[in-house]
């Protein structure tokens, strides 16, 4: 006889999948959810080069209403923008690329858990796998697939905390 036990250590409470034709239309449904989002959300995301990460992060800056355009921070890892909106109490967006980190140990000197945990921040970051244990319970996973030179396929989880 088996006997399985089981912990919830995590509870999906929603999750969307998207199919976009075209760069413009990746950020459309991006743009959506930054406009939902609230104080303290974390957005990680991942997916192959190519998969879109990079495009579907300048879609949420544009719905947290920042105007200008995002580039990757690939080079310099977090890159920071104030947050024009006070009405839902939020102070920045922080736009963080692990691609070129190798290990945990890299990111601890990055101030990583310090912005993550600040509410009035907003988090999205390329390559989150990378974080390993640092990688919060409370998030929203965004799972990018390459499907051909524009198309993409996007799945959206949300997690909070198990009970």
């Amino acid at each position: 006889m088996v006997y399985l036990l089981f912990e919830p250590i995590e509870i999906i409470l929603r999750m969307k999948t998207y199919n976009s034709k075209s760069l413009e239309e990746t950020q459309k449904i991006a743009e959506e959810l930054g406009v939902s989002l609230t104080k303290g959300s974390i957005i990680t995301l991942y997916g192959d080069l190519g998969s879109g990460k990079t495009t579907f992060v300048q879609g949420l800056a544009k719905g947290l209403g920042i105007d200008r355009r995002l580039n990757s921070p690939t080079f310099i890892i977090v890159r920071s923008y104030k947050l024009k909106t006070t009405a839902k109490n939020l102070k920045s967006f922080y736009h963080i690329d692990l691609y070129r980190i190798q290990n945990e140990k890299e990111i601890e000197g990055l101030g990583l858990k310090e912005i993550m945990s600040d509410p009035q921040n907003i988090v999205a970051i390329e390559w989150a796998e990378k974080l390993g244990t640092l990688l919060p319970e409370k998030r929203t996973d965004i799972k990018l697939e390459y499907v051909d030179e524009n198309r993409r396929s996007m799945s959206i989880y949300d997690y909070t905390p198990g009970v």
